[in-house]
């Protein structure tokens, strides 16, 4: 048996006017999805614990079976693992993303955060804007380090963990009001701003229409994380695909395969058949018993507000990943447990998470059934059934007593 978690970061919705009042996965075509559907079990699950904030962090730590109540240490000490970047235990690691604020006003305070990804900048172009901002702001103190697209990272030695705020959590709104407490962390993205804002990369990225890296944001701050393995917690060895440095870090951290898929980039026009056939390869090549595939598209259209991009992202999962998989285990005869889900909604009116319950669909190649729903919110609701800490549903799949 091979088990699978097939993640669609974000997917989860509201009923949104121009689709009809259904939500995008509603609305969405996933005839393999709906099939499954048929087939399997619908429900839902509450991934993120009451009281913690719904990031990707702690909802995919609870899919693949850890209680972020015992395991959260902070998101970016995960993708400082996946980066390669030895933490101490007196380190801070912070994320700092390459941001597009408004350009219009004399103040930094008074600019507006436009996008939190500066447009899913290439990692390339990054990395020489992060260069130059390294070049004058990095300290014995503060250090530096490229991630993938607008992704990087800060780690502060001898830190102290400090609440900032999400970028993606104050789009539209002018970031005065959301700028550290601490001094420093306030000085130096105002610095980054007139550093990024002349830098010919950013000249060039206005003249062609796309939005500028114009500042760094830090957020996510913690400390080095101590994960349990994921066979140690389960007893299957398993493998991460995912083109995002947090989805890599927690695998690093819970002792997976890390499957690099070139062309993965976190976006929409990301290398979807290359994360399938990874995920095949690690199932059938190496022997493993499980594959987590996670699609970070769906969450980015949603923090964009792009309903239609949000559909094509949620087809795209359908066809190109989940498809091609189902068929790929069937052809080499391999019977299978796999649930689809999202990690948390990211609703396009709002443009960022909540911690409302996300559906799930569980498909067992050995159990088919004669089912009546469709794999979306509303008929997830409706079947009544409900897993309330989320972190159990990794045993569901895997048919282990939860403990």
């Amino acid at each position: 048996m091979k088990y699978l978690v097939i993640l669609g970061d974000g997917m989860a919705d509201r009923p949104i006017e121009s689709l009809g009042n259904q939500t995008p996965l509603a609305y969405a075509k996933t005839p393999m999805m709906d099939l499954l559907a048929s087939m399997g079990e619908v429900g839902l699950v509450h991934t993120v614990p009451d009281g913690m904030s719904p990031g990707s962090d702690t909802a995919n730590l609870s899919v693949l079976g850890y209680d972020p109540r015992k395991y959260y240490s902070g998101r970016s000490p995960l993708e400082a693992l996946s980066i390669g970047v030895p933490l101490e235990e007196t380190d801070v690691a912070l994320r700092c993303n390459l941001v597009t604020l408004s350009e219009e006003e004399g103040k930094y305070k008074d600019r507006t955060m436009l996008d939190h990804s500066a447009g899913e900048i290439s990692t390339e172009d990054a990395a020489a804007l992060l260069d130059a901002v390294r070049q004058e702001l990095a300290t014995e103190e503060f250090h530096f380090h490229v991630g993938t697209s607008y992704r990087h990272l800060l780690v502060w030695e001898h830190g102290e963990v400090r609440k900032f705020a999400q970028p993606h959590d104050i789009l539209g709104q002018k970031v005065g009001a959301f700028l550290p407490d601490h001094p420093r962390f306030a000085q130096m993205m105002e610095r980054s701003y007139e550093i990024l804002s002349a830098h010919p990369i950013n000249l060039e990225r206005k003249e062609k229409g796309l939005p500028p890296a114009n500042s760094c944001w830090f957020w996510g701050a913690g400390k080095k994380p101590s994960l349990t393995s994921f066979e140690e917690l389960t007893g299957k060895k398993g493998a991460m695909v995912s083109a995002v440095d947090l989805l890599k870090g927690i695998a690093v951290g819970a002792s997976m395969k890390v499957c690099h898929v070139e062309g993965a980039n976190g976006g929409l026009h990301t290398n979807y058949e290359g994360k399938a056939k990874a995920a095949l390869d690690a199932l059938l090549g190496d022997g493993l018993d499980f594959a987590y595939v996670h699609l970070e598209a769906p969450d980015e259209m949603g923090h964009q507000g792009s309903a239609e991009r949000k559909v094509q992202a949620i087809e795209n999962l359908d066809q190109r990943i989940l498809r091609p998989i189902v068929e790929g285990l069937k052809a080499a005869g391999e019977e299978c447990r796999m649930v689809i889900l999202p990690d948390h909604p990211t609703p396009v009116a709002i443009r960022t998470h909540t911690a409302d319950d996300v559906p799930y669909l569980l498909y067992d190649s050995t159990r088919e059934q004669d089912g009546r729903f469709r794999y979306t919110e509303e008929d997830a609701a409706k079947t009544g059934r409900r897993i309330e800490d989320g972190h159990l549903l990794m045993r569901h799949l895997l048919m282990q007593t939860p403990t």
